[in-house]
């Protein structure tokens, strides 16, 4: 890696280790009978997204219309929004339904009726089921509203009933391990296909999106198609879920050092909450860590430096606890690598992004 080229806090891409997960997550999908739609909002990178085409891959999941967009600018023309319409977005939504295979989130029989009336292109609808996240979406248990949802979306012309969409955010909480995670995994895919079988529709798809039961789980059976999306950089929190390992982790930071206290055990480098994200993980004593510490090689990085971690972060600063005999290893203007606590929100923040070849990998910018 060149590190002479970087004079700001960038995001630097092993490309291979991207590849082999996007290769490794095909491969599984594909052995449990599902198709891959997989989640671009962690890369957000029209250049990534080629490596996804490369391997097969030809429909997508973004967050937004924006990225609906962007993507569809860069040749893809199947794409799922797995965000609860907006509808004051309308005009765009109108405008990529005309020249894409599109596909929106509803859960709300009150806004489909709205959007509807104001399509004019036929989309396709999945209707999201809150499966124990409880962020957004019909409950599970509340079959009686899941199938008025579905009557009343039959009766639409512009939208048309595709599948049962569910994200199993919880998953990232549940501190039962593997066993537990398989367990509730099956019973939210036993749940959703009584619901198919009710719904009496044989094209409908049961779509199934979470990076941890994905990664983990050598059978996840009974779901049509899978959204993850983390799982092509992964981060630290996937590796302490126990979703990969960190030869997998495919992204770290590089920030420039710009004060270096051993008599506090402490460097300061250039990378803040505005670089990472306040996200952390926490154990007792008010312990919290945004990061591993590496250093970069020719070829990539180190494993984390024992005793080292990202400890305090303020809007531009970044506070690095490590022992006294490698704190005097750094001096202003060095680099140091940091492995990020969450990729997806690590990506938004950072403006730049290189592989280790120095190459530019340009992602869409939010306006």
């Amino acid at each position: 890696m060149q590190q002479s080229t970087i004079s700001q806090p960038t995001m630097i891409i092993d490309a291979l280790r991207a590849r082999a997960n996007i290769h490794r997550m095909n491969a599984k999908a594909e052995a449990n009978k599902a198709v891959l739609r997989p989640h671009f909002k962690t890369h957000q990178s029209g250049v990534v997204g080629q490596w996804f085409r490369q391997a097969g891959v030809d429909r997508i999941t973004v967050s937004s219309v924006s990225m609906a967009q962007y993507f569809a600018d860069h040749g893809w023309d199947d794409i799922l929004i797995a965000f609860p319409v907006n509808l004051p977005e309308i005009k765009n939504i109108n405008t990529l339904a005309g020249r894409i295979k599109l596909y929106l989130q509803l859960e709300d029989v009150s806004v489909a009726t709205r959007l509807n009336a104001m399509l004019e292109h036929e989309v396709g609808v999945y209707i999201k089921i809150d499966s124990g996240a409880g962020r957004t979406g019909i409950a599970l248990e509340n079959e009686q509203a899941i199938l008025e949802m579905v009557t009343a979306l039959k009766a639409f012309k512009k939208l048309k009933l595709t599948g049962l969409l569910t994200h199993a955010g919880h998953f990232y909480h549940q501190t039962g391990g593997k066993l537990a995670i398989q367990e509730m995994a099956h019973q939210i895919s036993l749940k959703m296909n009584a619901l198919k079988s009710k719904i009496k529709q044989e094209d409908l798809i049961l779509s199934w999106g979470d990076t941890p039961s994905c990664s983990m789980l050598d059978e996840l059976k009974g779901f049509d198609e899978w959204r993850p999306g983390n799982f092509v950089y992964y981060d630290v929190m996937q590796y302490h879920i126990g979703s990969c390992s960190l030869e997998d982790v495919a992204v770290a930071m590089a920030c420039p050092v710009v004060a270096v206290h051993p008599e506090r055990e402490e460097i300061v480098i250039y990378g803040g909450s505005v670089h990472f994200s306040g996200e952390y993980i926490a154990a007792d004593n008010n312990f919290r860590m945004y990061g591993y510490v590496v250093n970069f090689t020719k070829n990539g990085w180190t494993q984390p430096i024992a005793g080292a971690l990202l400890a305090r972060l303020s809007q531009e600063h970044g506070i690095v606890k490590l022992p006294k005999e490698f704190c005097r290893k750094y001096k202003p203007g060095d680099l140091i690598g940091i492995l990020p606590v969450h990729s997806c929100i690590t990506v938004s923040a950072i403006r730049r992004q290189l592989d280790l070849e120095g190459n530019l990998i340009s992602k869409m910018v939010v306006e």
